[in-house]
């Protein structure tokens, strides 16, 4: 029987998320839940409710068909009290504006690997392949296993984004199903890396150090974030890595971007970092400048 999991998106011809053309599918559920996160949709292990502010009319269409009484609209506001929602879906088929959707699909094995195939010739003109995110995607393991495998059996290139934050034991079994890591390394220090994801980062460093011991090819991405971890101790750190593994296939330097407030508020959460903006080209460069002037010669913008 196939593997099933829940899938939040699927995006074809991506071009960001590991070598060449590449499908990426999205699982859904993360153990951390990091303030900056640019998809806290895919944080939960549950479907949800979405709303699109920007696409919604106030036609209250939604309104009338809701058997839960979800949704109000009070003096030209949409009002959605989330808790309520049973995801029976009738608003989302009764909005014409696509202003609501329900985030998360159900699909096996098999499924997501017709929609890999479609676009296997693009893979091998590029180099490209599949890559599994998330969310964090070793959180559904039996099901990224099961894809991994069977896209090895196809001869298709595979990647996985990563948080590391998965047993050891978990993340050895995955390790030869893997052509590229885009390993994510968040924060400096167990103390400050637990106050700002939710999680330790003793286990994902060791599975950092795992990876790389087995010779799987690593593109280390840094998310920094202005207030939280653009530090020189930080940078420093970045670097030391760069050092202790020299055999890293690249940084990337991922500058904080502030879509993900607007998503949560989407799905019913409490904005983060409200009074961070978008870094901008100007700063994300001085940063680069830094890590470089560190010693740093694989760092680049991702």
């Amino acid at each position: 029987m196939s593997e099933t999991a829940l899938i939040f998106d699927i995006q074809r011809s991506s071009l960001h998320d590991g070598p060449g053309i590449r499908t990426t599918i999205f699982l859904k559920g993360c153990p951390l839940d990091c303030l900056w996160c640019h998809n806290p949709e895919a944080t939960s292990s549950k479907r949800q409710l979405f709303f699109h502010l920007d696409k919604c009319t106030l036609s209250g269409d939604c309104v009338s068909v809701c058997p839960e009484n979800v949704h109000q609209i009070i003096e030209g506001n949409h009002i959605i009290d989330y808790d309520k929602c049973n995801l029976c879906g009738k608003c989302v088929e009764a909005c014409n504006h696509n202003a609501l959707k329900i985030v998360g699909q159900e699909m096996t094995v098999d499924e997501v690997l017709k929609e890999v195939m479609a676009d296997i010739d693009f893979y091998k003109n590029s180099g490209g392949g599949i890559t599994i995110s998330g969310g964090e995607p070793l959180l559904q393991f039996s099901f990224a296993k099961s894809l991994l495998e069977r896209c090895r059996e196809k001869g298709i290139n595979t990647c996985v984004e990563t948080s590391g934050y998965v047993s050891t034991y978990k993340f050895k079994q995955i390790l030869p199903l893997i052509d590229t890591i885009l390993f994510d390394y968040k924060i400096t220090g167990c103390n400050e890396h637990t106050k700002y994801t939710g999680v330790s980062n003793r286990a994902i460093l060791e599975n950092l150090n795992n990876a790389y011991h087995y010779g799987t090819s690593i593109i280390l991405r840094c998310p920094i974030v202005p207030e939280v971890n653009n530090k020189d101790s930080h940078f420093k750190a970045i670097a030391d890595l760069n050092l202790k593994y020299p055999n890293l296939s690249a940084i990337e330097i991922l500058p904080y971007h502030d879509m993900g407030n607007s998503k949560r508020t989407s799905i019913g959460r409490n904005e983060t970092l409200k009074e961070l903006t978008t870094v901008t080209p100007e700063i994300a460069n001085k940063w680069l400048e830094q890590l470089r002037s560190l010693g740093c010669d694989k760092a680049k913008i991702g």
